[in-house]
């Protein structure tokens, strides 16, 4: 046997080990954040181990996707691996357990088709009974003879031998060995399998507990045997029902494209405990009716036992790529949030708007939009006009109040705004007072008063609270906008 990883295993020690293929998955996602959940919930170790032996489909862009895609979630891990720099020991184990017997040289160079082909009554590929039953003086000559070949594991046949294992998701899970191929451990070219090097590096980090999808399940009776194989004890499996789509389907890079990499959702501008938060109710619940959850509550609050065997599906339509569920998250972690802490947050988005918001004035807006916003990109629409010189044209007539006004009213409200604001003190209560009063003396309720002065600073009757907004603005821009604005009214009379 090869020198494995000679420390104790102490605690819990968990793995997420991605394949970097392309973009972080949010299935992937989700199986790093259960991960990472379960340690901490432990006091145990997270392990980030990237399986990047498929040299044929790896990519260093995708390498920087996944890590790009796990730094924005914010989740830290204890010790980090890459499967690429330990091909040493997976080759050394594999001629470890051929030493043992347990595996053969398969010279083969492709068994699909072949007539001498061994199969179960399915008709399912086993092995092939040539080289599982070539004496080992055979297999000495043709290897030294520089001829390639596989090396497969023997799994044993014809013994009833049953393959069990408890998984903390789906329970007894059970195979007669007899139906279990003669996998491969190392391909023709010298390079392991992803069964082979997944379960050496699980050996030799000292895994505990294996969380993985559910679409790996069938893969374990495989590694049963690997680890027999290797002289150690199976850590504990627990396999995660699977994310599909509305229709059933499987969440696919191929076919569902961008709406399901984690970028996605950070760059349509979800807080990454939002994120956190949606994906753990995919597929898990706290059992006591909650949905808004905190990092730290979620973290206290999670186990394997919480963990559904059916698959979760991820609500989102060609018109609209994000869950509904999703979206009211975010929008109750982002009012959760302190103001300078949501502020930080939001001004990415509006340097990427080609809007200048000083740290400062985007602090004193910030407040007035976080009930108006779902997703941090919706800031730079509801808060703009506090960042432009000028305000697009609008339509002249939406200074019109609503309710049986005419240009006329609308030109006598913003005159008198104009003089009311140019002698108010600019703070919340005298502006109140002062345009109420104003309001009373033009004989008007107060929707038909502020209505143009909102459409004359804002450029639009969605907007935040009007004295707020007059405020943050300040005086000078206020009288500028109503200016134009009661200007822009005569072309309606």
């Amino acid at each position: 046997m090869p020198d494995l990883n000679p420390s104790k295993p102490g605690n819990i020690r968990v793995r997420f080990a991605p394949s970097p293929t392309g973009f972080l998955h949010v299935g992937s996602a989700r199986t790093f954040i259960f991960n990472w959940l379960y340690a901490r919930h432990n006091h145990g170790t997270m392990v980030l181990r990237l399986d990047d032996t498929d040299v044929e489909r790896n990519t260093e862009a995708s390498v920087q996707s996944i890590f790009e895609g796990l730094r924005w979630l914010g989740l830290s891990w204890d010790e980090e691996y890459r499967q690429s720099e330990r091909l040493a020991l997976h080759r050394s184990a594999a001629h470890a357990i051929f030493a043992k017997g347990l595996a053969y040289r398969d010279f083969t160079p492709a068994h699909s088709g072949d007539d001498n082909q061994s199969s179960s009554a399915q008709g399912a590929w086993l092995s092939n009974p040539g080289m599982r039953e070539m004496s080992p003086e055979e297999s000495d000559r043709r290897a030294a003879a520089g001829e390639p070949f596989a090396l497969r594991y023997r799994v044993p046949r014809g013994e009833g031998r049953t393959l069990h294992f408890t998984d903390s998701v789906y329970g007894h899970q059970t195979k007669l060995a007899d139906e279990v191929e003669d996998f491969a451990l190392l391909r023709s070219d010298g390079m392991p399998t992803y069964h082979l090097a997944s379960c050496v590096d699980d050996a030799d980090l000292h895994i505990s507990h294996i969380i993985r999808g559910q679409d790996h399940l069938t893969n374990t009776f495989k590694h049963l045997l690997i680890f027999e194989g290797l002289g150690v004890e199976s850590p504990q499996f627990a396999h995660l029902p699977l994310l599909v789509a509305p229709d059933g389907a499987k969440l696919s890079k191929r076919k569902h494209g961008p709406v399901v990499s984690v970028t996605t959702y950070r760059d349509a501008g979800f807080l990454p405990d939002a994120f956190i938060n949606f994906l753990c109710l995919l597929g898990w619940s706290p059992k006591d009716d909650r949905e808004f959850l905190t990092l730290n509550e979620l973290t206290a609050a999670f186990t394997l036992e919480n963990v559904n065997r059916s698959n979760a599906v991820v609500n989102f339509t060609e018109e609209d790529p994000f869950d509904p569920k999703a979206v009211w998250l975010n929008a109750e972690h982002i009012r959760a949030l302190p103001v300078d802490q949501l502020s930080a947050r939001l001004q990415p988005f509006f340097e990427q708007a080609g809007l200048h918001a000083s740290p400062e004035k985007l602090l004193a807006v910030t407040p007035l939009i976080r009930e108006r916003i779902k997703l941090l990109r919706d800031a730079v629409s509801a808060a703009d006009f506090f960042f432009v010189k000028e305000l697009p044209g609008y339509d002249p007539t939406e200074l019109v109040p609503s309710k049986g006004g005419d240009a006329a009213m609308a030109r006598r409200v913003l005159q008198t705004a104009l003089e009311v604001l140019r002698k108010t003190s600019f703070d919340h209560d005298s502006l109140d007072q002062a345009l109420r009063a104003a309001a009373t003396s033009l004989g008007l309720k107060a929707g038909p008063m502020f209505q143009p002065i909102r459409v004359a600073v804002c450029g639009r009757k969605n907007a935040p609270p009007l004295f707020e907004t007059l405020i943050v603005l300040g005086r000078d821009v206020c009288l500028e906008r109503i200016s134009q604005a009661e200007a822009s009214l005569e072309s309606l009379s």
